[in-house]
């Protein structure tokens, strides 16, 4: 993601990922404890619950939701799995049973911190302050709950006595390591909602220089009050900070078009439950960019629940759904921002994207076709385009997509070193070698001693018996920059072998079979290198291997023919590794 929240309050939450998170995932081995009353139930309740652990190692939100709910029809008053069936209720968007779950949890356990919030949610969507007041005051101030305890109290207060009242009550978050940009930003939007705005811009700054212009959120809060009173240049200064920072977010050019357009754009938050909504998005963001993916999920979709329209949390689920391999779901996710969000046009590709990966290739193109027509400066499209036409092996066609790309993206910075390495494999692939070989030395002009450039490039020049020299040293840097990489360790060895170097060749494809022992290519070379030195019996062993390990079609000929009569002449591995790696 690139809406980073501030560096110090992702430090701040550290430790509280590290307990909040445990409601989720502990005692996922622990059976229930709760006697049963039949040996048909007790299977019901045993199998339910291992059919649940199963559904949610695997991050199946759907299934888990399913089992733990059947578990806990048949074990009723099991707080554990009222615990879990709620969490699960809440990462599946089942908001209505969620609530249900959580009153039943919070009368099991009284304490518990995400079903007091939730419906301390519910309380505030109703405008009910006072329960809020009731419900967040009841609980410790450790963990999560520091968090997410002022926060709620401070738009309580807010909503109910106005801001004097709203700023002492955000005021724990002041005094909480790392937390001052979280508070700031919400006294600063206190201020900005009454009216005070001098006040909003000293802490909208404060905000600014505690994560030096990275986030998003700071970025659009300072230049879109900067735009409400007509100083535009200060507002496009806010936005250049964070394209420093960002070079190739596309997030803020709605908002730099309409500064240069001279536009006025609504207020960040118009209320105090977006406010709430506003301080579960900054948490949920700082969690997730430490890998708290479910917990995130679990705050975002409670936010969605008091403030539905809300398009940088929705962008923000979309990619949470991503890493819990939940494409269909991210898809749903994304379909549900405005084509004039500042996210709209990213979320197509992101739809695109999560097509391609559960196959749905022919979706993908159509919609990176429309938004490359819709946006003809933004190379994005044709860059997601030409991505899925290479996983497709369509080369001619990828390679056009990449051309388009790069003419969109006028004159080439260092970062832009990937999508020509991209075209190069493509136009290597598509037998245009001389088109090639430019791109692979144009990226490392952009990206001197790239090593997966170096590899491709001076492996590429091996094969073709050009700049022998020059080609080994390249993959020589290209070790040292990436000792651990199986693929380009086993480049080096077989560039050994195809110079006829076999003794400096074993010894490099051992490693890298050490690297990587579950590839079969590499196995496959490392036996030529023992044939080659006279070990025989080993090479027979790796050629062996290399069938066990699933080798490709055409390889397992290869090896067949070697293990029959051994390597005849020059008769050597048929392919090298295809990977990016190597």
């Amino acid at each position: 993601m690139l809406i980073r929240p501030p560096s110090a309050l992702r430090g701040a939450l550290r430790g509280a990922l590290m307990g909040f998170g445990s409601l989720i995932v502990a005692g996922m081995v622990v059976a229930p404890t709760s006697a049963s009353t039949g040996e048909d139930h007790t299977v019901s309740l045993s199998g339910n619950f291992l059919a649940g652990h199963i559904a949610q190692k695997r991050r199946d939100l759907p299934a888990a939701a399913k089992f733990w709910g059947r578990a806990l029809e048949q074990d009723s008053e099991d707080p554990n799995l009222t615990r879990r069936a709620f969490l699960y209720a809440v990462m599946n968007a089942d908001i209505d049973r969620a609530m249900d779950l959580a009153e039943k949890f919070v009368s099991l356990e009284e304490k518990g911190p995400i079903s007091n919030l939730a419906l301390a949610l519910r309380d505030a969507k109703a405008g009910d302050w006072d329960k809020v007041e009731a419900r967040m005051s009841t609980l410790d101030g450790t963990g999560l709950n520091s968090f997410t305890k002022p926060a709620l109290l401070g738009w309580a207060a807010y909503a109910q006595s106005g801001l004097e009242a709203g700023l002492a009550g955000l005021k724990p978050l002041r005094e909480l390591g790392g937390a001052r940009a979280l508070h700031d930003l919400h006294a600063g939007l206190m201020n900005e909602l009454s009216g005070k705005l001098a006040a909003a811009e000293t802490y909208y700054l404060s905000v600014a220089e505690d994560d030096a212009g990275a986030s998003l959120r700071s970025a659009r809060v300072l230049g879109t009050l900067y735009e409400r009173q007509g100083k535009f240049t200060e507002a496009k200064a806010a936005y250049e900070l964070y394209l420093q920072e960002q070079p190739n977010s596309q997030f803020v050019d709605l908002d730099l078009a309409r500064v240069a357009q001279g536009g006025t754009p609504p207020q960040l938050i118009q209320n105090a439950q977006e406010g709430v909504a506003e301080a579960l998005f900054g948490i949920a963001s700082s969690l997730n960019r430490q890998g708290g993916y479910e917990t995130s999920l679990v705050l975002g979709q409670l936010a969605l629940h008091i403030r539905p329209d809300f398009p940088v949390m929705q962008y923000m689920l979309g990619g949470i759904l991503e890493q819990l391999d939940r494409n269909a779901d991210a898809i749903a996710m994304y379909k549900r921002l405005p084509d004039d969000s500042p996210f709209g046009a990213t979320a197509k590709i992101r739809i695109a994207n999560n097509l391609d990966i559960i196959e749905r290739e022919d979706e993908a193109i159509v919609i990176l076709k429309a938004a490359a027509a819709a946006r003809p400066n933004d190379p994005r499209p044709k860059t997601n385009l030409g991505d899925v036409l290479r996983r497709m092996e369509k080369w001619e066609e990828s390679a056009a997509a990449y051309d388009l790309a790069v003419e969109r993206m006028g004159e080439l910075q260092p970062q832009d070193w990937q999508i020509l390495y991209t075209r190069g494999i493509v136009l290597e692939r598509a037998k245009k070698w001389d088109r090639a070989e430019k791109d692979f030395l144009k990226a490392l002009e952009l990206f001197p001693d790239q090593p997966l450039v170096l590899n491709y490039l001076g492996y590429s020049w091996v094969e073709k018996g050009l700049h022998l020299d020059r080609a080994l040293e390249m993959i020589k840097t290209a070790v040292k920059k990436r000792p651990h990489d199986g693929y380009i360790t086993d480049s080096l060895g077989w560039v050994y072998y195809k110079l006829g170097r076999y003794q400096e060749a074993v010894p490099e494809l051992e490693r890298a079979v050490e690297l990587r022992p579950e590839d079969p290519i590499i196995n496959d070379h490392l036996g030529d290198a023992y044939w080659r030195v006279g070990r025989k019996l080993e090479a027979t062993f790796q050629w062996n291997h290399s069938l066990v390990l699933g080798a490709e079609p055409e390889l397992q000929e290869v090896l067949h023919q070697k293990l029959k009569h051994g390597l005849v002449g020059n008769a050597d591995a048929v392919t090298k590794s295809t990977t990016d790696g190597g």
